[in-house]
Order: structure tokens, then C-alpha cells, then sequence
């Protein structure tokens, strides 16, 4: 648990193939099942400071126990972290997320202890936020506001993933 930002809820895998990475994960790891969306549904999104109305990323999120993975496919060439994690040439662990209800006084706390905003966003889920003070690929950290409607799509997966008999591997609409 991180005294800044809570418990670890979710890894962050920026893939280059998404198709082959869900299909890597459900048939040769046994973790499923994926719940998938071509365009993620972001209302704002920022990098560095700058608004950006074009961000085109393709999300899948699955749990294993306890622990949702996302992964993330960016298909533009919209400035972000995904983009700059890819073009120095790596692929895989870029964040890890935790979900506070108290989003807002935990931001706070982060960006007085030194770090800084490197990209956010909103939708109809709610706001996230990706902080600057990576030491190496893979400690990126994001919080993601634990809304009432992102409680719901993250419980789904989870529930989902309970006795996943390896049938369906790949459900291209959250869970309802």
C-alpha cells in the first residue's frame, strides 16, 4: 500500500498489438476475461499542459485475483505518455493505478510531495490523472477517481474474471 496514493489496483500495459496481446494473455496465461473497447470514451484530455481533442486509444481490462490489468493500445499520433513510453522503444509495464474516492486530496498530497502532472483526463467514468517522477519504464502512476460508474465496470470485470472457464475470452462491451 503507498502512503501517497493507496493500494495498488491495476497494472498498466502499453502493447503495440492489442489483438495479440489479449490473445496472449487469455490463451497462454489463463487470465480473462478481456473486456474490450476500440476507442475509449474520453471527454478531455491534456499532456504536459496541452489539450489534445484527438487521443484514440484502445483499452482491455481483465483481473486476476485481486488485480486488474489494462491494456492499451494508442493508434494516433497524439502527444502522451503511451507515445513516449513507445517511441523510446519499450512495450509493456507502463503504470500502476490506484482508484482513491478522495481523488482530489490525494492529487494534492502528490503534487506537494514533487510530482508532476504528465497527462489527465475526464469521461463519463471520471477524471484520471498519470504523474511524472519516473525513475525507470513502468512506476508511472496514475489515479483513476473511483466513481460510482467506474465501481461499477472495474466490479464487473472482476466478478467476471471468478471461475473464468477460458469460454469467451474477448467481450467487446463493458460489463452492464
Amino acid at each position: 500500500m503507498s502512503r501517497l496514493f493507496g493500494e495498488m489496483r491495476q497494472v498498466g500495459i502499453v502493447v503495440r498489438d492489442i489483438e495479440a496481446a489479449m490473445d496472449h494473455w487469455s490463451r497462454i496465461c489463463g487470465v480473462g476475461p478481456w473486456f474490450y473497447t476500440d476507442k475509449l470514451a474520453v471527454t478531455e484530455f491534456s499532456y504536459r499542459g496541452v489539450k489534445h481533442d484527438d487521443l484514440h486509444v484502445s483499452i482491455a481490462l481483465a483481473n486476476s485475483g485481486g488485480v486488474q490489468l489494462e491494456l492499451i493500445q494508442q493508434r494516433c499520433q497524439t502527444p502522451s505518455m503511451y507515445r513516449r513510453f513507445l517511441d523510446a522503444g519499450h512495450e509493456g509495464m507502463q503504470h500502476w493505478s490506484s482508484w482513491p474516492v478522495d481523488y482530489d486530496a490525494r492529487l494534492k498530497r502528490a503534487l506537494e510531495s514533487g510530482y508532476r502532472i504528465g497527462q489527465q483526463g475526464d469521461s463519463a467514468r471520471g477524471r484520471f490523472v498519470y504523474l511524472l517522477q519516473e525513475g525507470h519504464p513502468g512506476t508511472v502512476i496514475e489515479m483513476a477517481h473511483m466513481t460510482d460508474a467506474r465501481r461499477r465496470i472495474f466490479d464487473g470485470v472482476r466478478q467476471a474474471a471468478v471461475g473464468w472457464d477460458g469460454s469467451d475470452p474477448i467481450r467487446r462491451a463493458w460489463p452492464t
